[in-house]
C-alpha cells in the first residue's frame, strides 16, 4: 500500500461569462498537496494565503479525504498534510475545488488507488453542488459539464492553446453573498440570449477567433448583478477592452476578473488594476496559459 502521494490539481475559472455553472477552464497555477501515512495527524501549509487554511480537522482537504475513507468503508488513518499553495483562497480561481479534489485523490492514492478519476469526480461534484470548478480541475483544459438526472455528463472541448491574464483586487466576496444576489428566474430573453452566447463562445475558442469572444462573453444570467458588488469591477472590465483584451469576464463568481488576448495581457492585466486601485483596491495578476494535464496523483514511496 502507498505510504506517501503527491497531488497537484490547477487552478479553474468557471463560467467565461455565459457558462454559468455549466463551463470552466484549467490554468497553470498550481496547488501541489503531499499526503504522508504519520502516527497522527498534521499539517504544514505553505504559500499564498497560508494563514487562512486551517491546520487541523477543519481543513478542507483533510475532510475530503476523509470522505472518501467513508466512502469505501475504510477507517481513516492519521496523516501528515503539506500543502503548498499558489492559488489565492476566495479568488474566484476554484481554490475550495482543489482542496476537495486534492484531499479525495490524496485519500484515494494512500489506498493505492481503488478508484478512477471519474469515480473520484462523481464525489467531488456532490460535494460541490456542481461541476464547473472540479471538473476541469481534474481534467484540466476547456470542460463543459451538465447535471441529469443519471448523473453528470462531463465534454472535454479540445481548443488550441490560450492565454489568459487574471486580476484579483484585495476584496473578500463570500461565494454565498455572491449566490444570494442572483434573481430566482429570469425572463425568456435572457435565457435566449446567454445560450446563443456560450453556442458562440464555444465555436470562438474551438476555432480561436479572438474576434467573436466580445460578443460570446456577454451575459445576463449573474454578472450584472454580481459585477456590482466588486467595487471597481465594472470600471476594470472596461479598461481591460481599453487596453486590447478580446474579451472579459468575471473569474468564477469573482472577485477576479479574467481577460484573454493574444498578446500584451500583462498591459492588460495593469489596466485592471489601475482601474481597480482607483476604486482604492489593490491587486494582483497572473498572466497564465491554459492548463491541459488537469490534476495528476503520484506515489512518492511503498512499502
Amino acid at each position: 500500500m502507498c505510504n506517501q502521494v503527491k497531488v497537484t490539481v490547477p487552478a479553474t475559472s468557471a463560467n467565461l461569462g455565459p457558462g454559468f455553472d455549466c463551463l470552466g477552464m484549467a490554468f497553470s497555477l498550481h496547488n501541489e498537496t503531499i499526503f504522508t501515512k504519520s502516527d497522527q495527524l498534521s499539517f504544514e501549509i505553505r504559500g499564498i494565503d497560508s494563514h487562512k487554511i486551517p491546520a487541523n480537522e477543519t481543513n478542507l482537504i483533510y475532510t475530503s479525504a476523509f470522505t472518501l475513507f467513508e466512502r469505501l468503508g475504510k477507517r481513516p488513518f492519521p496523516m501528515h498534510i503539506q500543502q503548498n499553495n499558489n492559488i489565492p483562497v476566495g479568488s474566484g480561481l476554484g481554490s475550495s475545488s482543489t482542496a476537495v479534489i486534492a484531499g479525495l485523490m490524496g485519500a484515494n492514492g494512500l489506498l493505492n488507488f481503488p478508484l478512477s478519476k471519474a469515480e473520484v469526480l462523481d464525489i467531488a461534484i456532490e460535494m460541490e453542488g456542481h461541476p464547473d470548478n472540479v471538473a476541469p480541475a481534474m481534467h484540466g483544459g476547456l470542460v463543459l459539464s451538465l447535471m441529469h438526472e443519471a448523473g453528470t455528463h462531463i465534454e472535454q472541448i479540445e481548443i488550441k492553446p490560450i492565454e489568459a491574464v487574471i486580476v484579483l483586487p484585495d476584496f473578500k466576496m463570500l461565494t454565498e453573498e455572491a449566490r444570494a444576489i442572483l434573481p430566482t428566474a429570469v425572463s425568456r430573453q435572457d435565457a435566449i440570449f446567454n445560450c446563443s452566447r456560450i453556442a458562440l463562445l464555444l465555436r470562438a475558442l474551438q476555432t480561436n477567433d479572438y474576434d467573436k469572444l466580445k460578443i460570446s462573453m456577454q451575459d445576463r444570467l449573474h454578472q450584472p448583478y454580481r459585477l456590482t458588488l466588486i467595487p471597481g469591477a465594472e470600471d476594470a472590465v472596461e479598461a481591460a477592452y481599453q487596453a486590447g483584451a478580446k474579451g472579459v469576464a468575471l473569474s468564477g463568481a469573482g472577485p477576479s476578473v479574467i481577460a484573454f488576448a493574444p498578446e500584451n495581457l500583462s498591459e492588460i492585466g495593469n489596466a485592471m488594476c489601475q482601474a481597480f486601485k482607483s476604486k482604492g483596491l489593490e491587486s494582483r495578476q497572473w498572466c497564465l496559459p491554459m492548463d491541459i494535464s488537469g490534476t495528476q496523483a503520484k506515489p512518492i514511496s511503498n512499502s
